[in-house]
């Protein structure tokens, strides 16, 4: 097994390389489903389509993970991504590219807490139990945040130098009869890094042998996995508030998800030019994340203690949310440069949050449902950001749906108000049947 700086590096390579292709496809996506010819219903659909996948296979493959390991769970997410982005890069039909986004929603899902859960177990493998997790851990989330910025930068770039000088691109389109056009260029490049990401998963995340785990052993242990799952929360209030505070940031990225766009295309004057800027902002914002996330290990020292600095940068948040909707209305350069510093702010919070919540969960459980705990978080924060989603869209335009995110986050702040018991000895998920 590697040593602790082994496994960080190791851990922050699997998670740039993760993050990037998705970066990539973020810019071009929509406007290559257009040029292909789907409706915007359709559209609609294949979005669905990757959010339910998701979000109905998030428990039973964090549960998997637990059971048969790490290594073969993200290799296997790697394949699903490299099939997934083959069929939306090429895909010309409406049905084979919902195919391609619901294929990219189980990657996601399969995704969703191995590695982490593989830079936990080496760590405390290597130094110990107490050992340090947040540096790694921050490491890791500035690496996921900081490659879906570039990769949003690359994604929107790449089919517009296409386009320059002696237009490769038109010629791309010719000698492939259509098939590749300048905004499958992304995807395609995607592909081949979800590629490297497979040979480096499998060369690279090194586990201790397990035991032969037979096809009953599976259905037997990944149900109990995901059963020990759904109860985390009931006997561990850190565990709890850990919980609300990922459904809280959920509200706060669906709010700027959901809102920053119109105000890009409002500031700018239209559509086109407002989905320009949003990509620089999302891409700015993922920046934001990745700093803070380089920051939580500073922000934890100088707060004293874990809980304070979750409050701290949750507080920061919702100062940033609270700036977005003070502007809302306002015009000239002051109102957009607080509007622009709280869109940072935003990320930043959350970013620093992050790496000390986990760390938090890290030491309230084992290695027997540490994937599976990840994946109860993740799931929280997707279905709590749906619905919130909803409630945020039904709300009259104007400062009222930012404060609705800043209200709900800041109720997530508030939990950390107040110091939690000592963790009690973490009891093991409920045991698989190997035989």
């Amino acid at each position: 097994m590697p040593d602790a700086r082994t496994a960080r590096r190791r851990f922050v390579a699997v998670s740039f390389l993760f993050w990037l292709p998705a970066g990539l496809v973020m810019a071009p996506m929509v406007l290559l489903f257009t040029e292909r010819g789907l409706s915007l219903t359709a559209i609609a659909g294949a979005f669905a389509a990757h959010s339910l996948t998701a979000a109905a296979l998030e428990l039973p493959t964090g549960g998997l993970s637990d059971v048969i390991g790490r290594r073969a769970v993200l290799a296997g997410a790697g394949l699903l991504n490299v099939c997934a982005l083959t069929l939306m890069g090429l895909g010309t039909t409406p049905w084979v590219i919902i195919l391609g986004t619901a294929l990219m929603g189980a990657g996601r899902a399969l995704s969703s807490g191995p590695a982490e859960a593989w830079y936990v177990d080496t760590v405390h493998a290597a130094s110990g139990p107490d050992a340090d997790l947040r540096t790694g851990l921050a490491h890791g989330s500035a690496a996921s945040s900081g490659a879906i910025a570039l990769g949003v930068l690359l994604g929107g770039a790449l089919p517009w130098l296409l386009g320059l000088g002696p237009d490769p691109g038109a010629r791309l389109r010719a000698l492939t009869s259509d098939l590749v056009l300048p905004l499958s260029v992304p995807v395609l490049l995607g592909v081949v890094i979800d590629i490297v990401f497979i040979v480096h998963v499998l060369t690279a995340l090194t586990e201790p042998p397990r035991p032969a785990v037979t096809l009953r052993g599976v259905l037997r242990g990944v149900p109990g996995a995901v059963a020990s799952g759904v109860g985390l929360g009931a006997g561990d209030a850190l565990i709890r508030r850990i919980l609300m505070t990922a459904g809280a940031a959920g509200t706060a990225l669906a709010a700027l998800e959901l809102l920053t766009p119109g105000r890009a295309a409002a500031l700018t004057g239209t559509a086109e030019t407002g989905a320009v800027l949003f990509a620089g902002l999302a891409a700015a914002g993922f920046a934001c994340s990745a700093l803070g996330s380089r920051l939580a290990p500073l922000v934890a020292r100088l707060a004293g203690d874990a809980e304070r600095a979750v409050l701290a940068s949750l507080g920061a948040s919702v100062a940033g949310l609270l700036a977005l909707g003070a502007t809302v209305s306002a015009t000239g350069a002051p109102a957009l440069t607080t509007a622009v510093v709280g869109y940072g702010l935003v990320y930043l919070g959350l970013g620093a949050a992050g790496p000390t919540e986990n760390d938090l969960l890290h030491r309230r459980v084992d290695t027997s449902g540490r994937a599976t705990a990840l994946s109860v978080q993740s799931l929280a924060q997707q279905l709590v950001g749906a619905a919130a989603g909803l409630a945020i869209g039904a709300l009259p335009a104007g400062p009222l749906p930012w404060l609705f995110g800043a209200v709900v986050l800041l109720a997530g702040a508030l939990l950390w108000s107040r110091h939690t018991a000592p963790a009690p000895q973490a009891a093991p998920a409920p045991g698989c049947d190997r035989g």
